[in-house]
């Protein structure tokens, strides 16, 4: 249990600071740091700098550490002898193409009334800035009426997150010592579709790869040719149509290796969930789910993994026909993986799979787009529970503790180089637009955000 008295003030305190900690927001959203974007490295740097000043002046031992890309910042509370907390986000965002789809101008945020309620709109706004600040705000509010922090705090923001995060595990393996803590925090994620609070306790890993098919040594005349000739679309379609079978399964050797079973608890949490596949597809235009037989839909896009064709061309698509029997064939794939699942093997037998398809006179090249493991969290640690009950006070449901199809590498990241797991909370919705035109973030997710992790910090100080 939480003491109450402990936390009370300081949730009165978010509360009555509301508009100045929104002001403050829409001060750092105002700084177009753009990290993808080489025009915009000094914005980039000066979003890293006003996040330095904000940590110092509420009393972290606050720093901006240099890259070869854009830099980090780094901030430590007085250290004790409690078990620390890991505190991650990003404040670099992603560009703003096209203009011409902004309501407004995009680093110009604006407090706005819609039919859901009150949001703020600008690019960041979600993802990832205001999430970030909703940790900020928890921290001030508690140093303001307690005078310390209740627990050692690291805080890590990056400024590379939107661009790939080239500078991130280096700096983690020559920081180890520094940065190692408890556990993890990290806030780039969102809550449940129905607006549940939520804790992501598994991510999906990923493997990507394009393959090329070459045939002739030029485009062939379909009618001199045709029958005779290697068409290599119609090798590459043969090859990829006998990865899955008709259960939805995947065919490659040893691919369901490290591929866990859900434990009793987590099937509860997704069963009470409600999740209606077909209600979800709805939203796309789809109706009716696919995929592996008798496996229910969150088991599909948070517990198993798959293989997906991407995209795929080769020969005459333009306007008009040509009939010919192409040169070459590309397809691009991607596998999404779970559990323990090696992300090199699964690799070596894909690529052995599609050369056994291969006519002896016709060649593949293979082209990598990057392999990372799945990351999964032990709930056991009493950490989770304390979190999950945190957040089902501060929004008056129960918390659940769910999966994530895509790929977030920094929880990979932290097991893998600091030997750390991690909680995903964020208060992210479905339709805050990140990535897309007119971006917003909820002012009840930043205002109930915060009051959040004040609640999280009391429960595991």
């Amino acid at each position: 249990m939480q003491d109450n008295s402990r936390i009370e003030e300081v949730l009165s305190t978010l509360d009555k600071g509301l508009p100045q900690a929104l002001d403050r927001l829409v001060e750092f959203l105002r700084i177009p740091s753009i990290s993808t974007d080489p025009a915009h490295k000094d914005d980039v740097r000066d979003a890293a700098e006003w996040l330095c000043a904000e940590l110092a002046g509420l009393g972290f031992d606050a720093s901006v550490r240099d890259t070869p890309g854009h830099p980090m910042v780094v901030a430590h509370s007085p250290k004790g002898d409690r078990r620390g907390l890991l505190f991650y986000g990003h404040y670099d965002v992603q560009p703003v193409d096209p203009l011409t789809l902004w309501d407004r101008p995009p680093f110009e945020p604006e407090i706005q009334e819609t039919p859901a309620g009150r949001v703020i709109r600008a690019r960041g706004a979600a993802d990832d800035k205001g999430q970030l600040m909703t940790f900020i705000e928890a921290f001030r509010a508690w140093k303001a009426v307690h005078g310390a922090l209740p627990t050692d705090l690291t805080l890590l923001f990056e400024g590379e997150e939107e661009s790939g995060s080239p500078s991130l595990q280096p700096f983690l393996r020559d920081n180890a010592d520094e940065l190692r803590a408890g556990i993890a925090m990290i806030c780039d994620t969102g809550m449940y579709s129905d607006g549940r609070p939520a804790i992501t306790t598994q991510l999906r890993g990923l493997y990507g790869e394009e393959i090329v098919i070459h045939a002739a040594d030029r485009d062939l005349h379909s009618g001199s040719f045709g029958g005779l000739a290697a068409n290599p679309i119609q090798i590459l379609v043969n090859a990829l149509s006998t990865v899955k079978d008709e259960n939805g399964r995947v065919t490659l050797p040893g691919f369901y290796d490290g591929v866990p079973e859900l434990s009793n608890e987590l099937r509860a949490d997704w069963d009470d969930l409600r999740f209606d596949a077909s209600e979800f597809l709805s939203r796309v235009g789809l109706k009716h789910p696919i995929g592996e037989k008798g496996r229910t839909g969150l088991e599909m896009v948070w517990n198993q993994p798959t293989f997906e064709i991407n995209g795929i061309t080769g020969g005459y698509t333009g306007e008009g026909f040509k009939t010919v029997l192409p040169a070459e064939a590309r397809a691009k794939v991607s596998f999404r993986l779970t559990g323990t699942q090696d992300p090199l093997a699964i690799r070596d037998a894909f690529r052995a799979h599609i050369r056994a398809a291969l006519p002896a006179d016709c060649r593949v090249e293979f082209h990598d787009h990057g392999a990372s493991h799945a990351s999964r969290m032990d709930i056991t640690d009493p950490a989770f529970a304390a979190a999950k009950t945190a957040l089902s006070q501060e929004w008056g449901r129960e918390a659940a503790y769910i999966g994530a199809g895509g790929s977030i590498p920094i929880a990979g990241d932290f097991k893998e180089i600091l030997g750390m797991d991690s909680m995903l909370i964020g208060f992210g919705r479905d339709d805050d637009r990140i990535h897309s035109p007119n971006e917003k973030y909820d002012l009840d997710s930043f205002a109930k955000g915060a009051r959040s992790w004040a609640r999280i910090l009391a429960a595991l100080s």
